[in-house]
């Protein structure tokens, strides 16, 4: 079976992408129009080149890089950012998957026991009704931390936040007692 695997960068896509080899014919998808700032942006792009080139992986990257779109849409909705971010990329990744004649499309996002599971499937679901492709939902949690290992092995830029403006705001700047921010 054909897979095309979301990826939001190198490290992240270690353990999923040895895990789904085994059965499958895996392509590597890299849109993450999310990042900030751009210079973070370009090296998780070139940490998923290195990865995908050491791994044997095809990688297809869409560059598309619309950080005002994103901040537009999350403008004021804050709290719904994730959701927002998820249904881009997924929607992104299942309409490649189409196009590319692929059996199925998942990502790398089910590997973080940081990022919200049952609302990456949900909108992983709707994307693969909508564009025809399923979406091939794989809780890959119980190897994050040996893909943490490996991808230091294999010497991969490890990002510190998972890369929208907010999450980096979250991760260094310390929350004040009172402050809700919601992640």
């Amino acid at each position: 079976m054909k897979v095309l695997l979301h990826m939001c960068c190198g490290p992240c896509a270690v353990y999923p992408a040895e895990v789904l080899s085994i059965e499958h014919d895996v392509t590597g998808l890299f849109y993450n129009p999310n990042i900030h700032p751009y210079t973070e942006y370009k090296k998780r792009l070139e940490t998923a080149q290195t990865y995908a080139e050491k791994a044997g992986i095809r990688l297809i990257v869409i560059d598309d890089y619309k950080l005002d779109e994103f901040l537009r849409n999350a403008a004021f909705r804050e709290s719904q950012r994730c959701m927002m971010c998820y249904a881009d990329r997924l929607e992104r990744t299942a309409s490649a998957a189409k196009k590319g004649q692929f059996d199925a499309f998942t990502t790398t996002l089910l590997v973080s026991p940081f990022q919200k599971h049952d609302l990456i499937r949900r909108i992983g679901e709707d994307a693969g009704k909508k564009y025809g492709v399923p979406f091939l939902y794989k809780d890959f949690r119980e190897g994050f931390k040996e893909g943490v290992e490996k991808s230091k092995q294999l010497e991969l830029y490890r990002q510190p936040y998972c890369g929208c403006i907010y999450s980096e705001r979250d991760r260094y700047i310390p929350k004040r007692k009172g402050d809700s921010i919601s992640i």
